[in-house]
């Protein structure tokens, strides 16, 4: 029995079966900002929502999606999701991190499709100028758990699920609460942007926790003016409250809020 040895010269792509196309798909979360009545001094209503695009064509025509795209034999996967996050949103300076890879059989009628997942955390402003790109007939934003309910194309309502609860796991673990805050923010409204993405969340010393335990101290200062005096914000309070900014601290490995 003759057994052929593949080398650099004998090797044929033609022998291995791959993939029919290999695309990324990116949830694209923001958090919605709804400010309360004029003279009304609270903080505002803010709701997590998600970027769909409405697909244009076969298949699922017609049907909401996740966006996304094939990605090209001159770049990763991860140069594919940053270049289709771009054109949905028109800006590339976004937090986006890898979380998945969706192989099960029959997942895409188009063929065998190994798609690679990514989520995107995107402040509200940066999407105000939203359009649909050309493959989309619309692209909306939808509240989550709405659009966690609607026939989504593909099998992109089990990646939206998992893409949801690794964000909600990272929220408690790391400090990508502040691509959804300004720059500088109180103590109110940090904890009240992890609510919105992890509604259980409860935590009565949660100032304390933040500011003093050992283990989170430095995650976060007070922003001092330009004469070294604290600043302070009655944006959403009759009392004015002091505003804070993430340093470069790095995180503890445990919750750095509870």
């Amino acid at each position: 029995m003759t057994v052929l040895i593949e080398n650099q010269t004998t090797y044929s792509p033609s022998n291995y079966r791959t993939p029919d196309g290999a695309p990324s798909d990116i949830v694209i979360f923001t958090i919605e900002t709804k400010e309360k009545a004029a003279g009304k001094k609270a903080l505002p209503d803010r709701e997590l929502q998600v970027m769909l695009i409405q697909r244009k064509r076969w298949p699922f025509a017609g049907a909401w999606a996740l966006p996304g795209g094939f990605c090209g034999e001159d770049e990763s996967m991860y140069d594919c999701a940053k270049r289709e996050l771009q054109e949905e949103t028109g800006v590339d300076r976004i937090h986006m991190e890898y979380f998945g890879v969706y192989s099960t059989p029959g997942r895409d009628p188009r063929g065998w499709m190994i798609s690679h997942a990514f989520f995107a955390l995107v402040n509200e402003k940066l999407l105000a100028g939203r359009s649909a790109s050309d493959d989309a007939a619309d692209v909306r934003l939808f509240p989550y758990h709405e659009a966690l309910n609607m026939e989504l194309a593909f099998d992109h309502r089990e990646i939206l699920s998992d893409a949801f609860h690794r964000v909600q796991q990272k929220m408690l673990t790391t400090t990508i609460a502040k691509e959804f805050l300004p720059e500088e923010f109180t103590i109110s409204e940090l904890y009240q942007v992890i609510q919105t993405v992890v509604p259980e969340f409860q935590e009565r010393n949660f100032i304390r926790k933040i500011t003093s335990t050992q283990s989170r101290k430095g995650i976060i200062e007070e922003v001092l003016d330009h004469k070294g005096e604290k600043k302070l914000s009655n944006r959403y309070s009759q009392r004015a409250a002091q505003l804070y900014r993430f340093t470069e601290h790095m995180p503890p490995l445990l919750s750095i809020y509870t």
